[in-house]
């Protein structure tokens, strides 16, 4: 967790680039990339020559060649601002723009197109001194520090992506419970929280995870994730780098399109796919338009994921409550094809206000599992009314840091569910195929088997099953309202007499 002073200095960081001319937080959080990743090379590079010094044998792969020794952050980064600014400009940021064909590296593969935006010296020695004070051998700091930045995003991409909160990343990780066994992928990857919400969590119930027995299975094809935003996919790079994963899979894609032809790769898909979107259809993949024949890329999404997961691969993944009772043809089709060849697990309604200050769409997350032989029995619904923070633009948390998410610190008090709906969603989730069963549809979650769901053409939206309680309210007998009506009356004209005497009006 990163300490307050650590805070303070991103926060002032951040302000210094807001007064130096550069508002956009992606254009913030991508120009301190760069500076990160160059800081990253100089380090990998000190690892390598310290190595080299043990062992008695040259470093075989060096980064920096005898002519570029000047080039490196432990040599610039202690020069005069102005300086340091041209160097930056005519020799430090061309290198790195240039490592893709040498360094096997999603970030470096990305930088091709990659603008140095810093507009003065002062602006980059303040951001080279701030990267300078954070211990940089520390992976949680690092990931910490860099989640904190990501956290100021309040702006969707240039492709209408945005930031889904990690406390909802969090819950889905959880209830599709992750192992080092999977293949797990992200299809619309952004800034890669779902992936980094699967590190954190293989971490937390593995801690010798990043061990060097697993380094190449971590560093192979256990993360992957696709993007068509080059920024996207340098920053999330490099998100998933501080976190741990060297070299991540994390690749320039249009995973609808045509051109992506990969199937049945991946035990586990998560993702909060673009919501509104809509596609040529000479563009998108065939097959995908075989499930459901439309433009609509929150559905098409969704054939995608069932097309990328292997037989028995699960999937969690964000829809706007559309998808649940839109009555289009090809949303209908959607809908038949989870719940009859495949299995659909759950689906859980959030509230309004999870993704301000972007939108104040109405999402839910569908859980399901690739079967191709069906095996919808039930369908597990659970109606979220909060989730740990405001539901106005500034989201402000309700509860202490350690009561917010999905495994809070301690068992939640009950007024203290009232603003976290979280723990119980994952604690109800475990039980959906045995107590859960047994809930009436007035509670907060419940099972509609699945004729029920055919017999209403598909329709998930939870508002068509679930029940609403209605208060018994004591009404007087009918003989004791009339005479309660007749003593209001004899009071009305008992002061209407009296003002019309003090206005001179008897005649009245």
């Amino acid at each position: 967790m990163l300490t307050g002073e650590l805070r303070t200095k991103v926060d002032k960081l951040w302000t210094t680039f807001w007064t130096g001319g550069i508002a956009n937080p992606l254009t913030v959080i991508e120009q301190i990339s760069y500076l990160l990743f160059i800081k990253r090379l100089d380090d990998l590079e000190l690892r390598a020559e310290k190595k080299a010094q043990r062992t008695g044998r040259p470093n075989p792969n060096p980064t920096f060649g005898p002519k570029r020794q000047g080039l490196r952050w432990s040599r610039f980064s202690h020069l005069e601002s102005e300086e340091m600014f041209k160097l930056f400009q005519s020799e430090v940021f061309p290198f790195i723009k240039g490592l893709s064909s040498s360094q096997d590296s999603s970030f470096a593969r990305a930088m091709k197109d990659a603008v140095f935006l810093i507009p003065k010296p002062s602006l980059l020695s303040d951001a080279v001194d701030m990267i300078a004070d954070i211990p940089m051998d520390d992976r949680d700091t690092k990931g910490d520090l860099y989640e904190y930045m990501l956290g100021k995003l309040t702006t969707a991409g240039t492709n209408g992506q945005f930031r889904t909160p990690r406390h909802i990343i969090k819950l889905m990780v959880a209830m599709t419970e992750p192992t080092i066994d999977d293949r797990i992928c992200d299809p619309a990857c952004g800034t890669t929280g779902f992936l980094v919400g699967c590190i954190e969590q293989l971490v937390k119930n593995d801690p010798g995870f990043f061990s060097a027995e697993t380094q190449k299975h971590v560093n192979g094809r256990l993360f992957n994730g696709f993007d068509f935003d080059s920024t996207m996919l340098r920053i999330g790079s490099m998100n998933m780098m501080l976190h741990g994963v060297e070299n991540p899979n994390v690749q320039y894609k249009d995973s609808l399109s045509r051109d992506n032809e990969e199937a049945g790769e991946y035990s586990l898909c998560l993702a909060n796919p673009p919501f509104k979107g809509s596609l040529a259809e000479d563009e998108v993949a065939p097959d995908l338009l075989r499930v459901c024949d439309t433009k609509k890329t929150e559905l098409l999404f969704l054939a995608l994921m069932l097309r990328l997961l292997t037989p028995g691969g699960r999937s969690a993944v964000i829809v706007p409550d559309g998808v649940l009772f839109g009555s289009s043809k090809a949303h209908r089709a959607i809908r038949k094809e989870l719940v009859e060849k495949h299995k659909l697990d759950g689906v859980v309604s959030l509230p309004s206000g999870v993704f301000k200050p972007y939108a104040g769409v109405s999402t839910a997350i569908l859980l399901f599992t690739k079967t191709g032989t069906g095996g919808t029995e039930g369908v597990w619904f659970y109606d979220m009314e909060a989730d740990g923070w405001s539901l106005d633009d500034k989201r402000t948390p309700l509860l202490k840091e350690e009561l917010l998410g999905p495994e809070p610190a301690r068992r939640l008090k009950e007024e203290e569910h009232g603003k976290n709906n979280l723990p119980d969603v994952l604690s109800r989730w475990k039980k959906r195929e045995k107590s859960e069963t047994k809930n009436p549809r007035t509670a907060q979650s419940f099972v509609v088997p699945k004729a029920e769901i055919v017999g209403q053409d598909y329709d998930l939206s939870i508002g068509r099953y679930k029940e609403v309680v209605h208060e018994a309210v004591e009404h007087a007998k009918p003989e004791e309202i009339l005479d309660e009506i007749d003593a209001i009356s004899a009071e009305i004209a008992a002061e209407t007499k009296r003002l019309r005497r003090m206005l001179g009006g008897e005649e009245g």
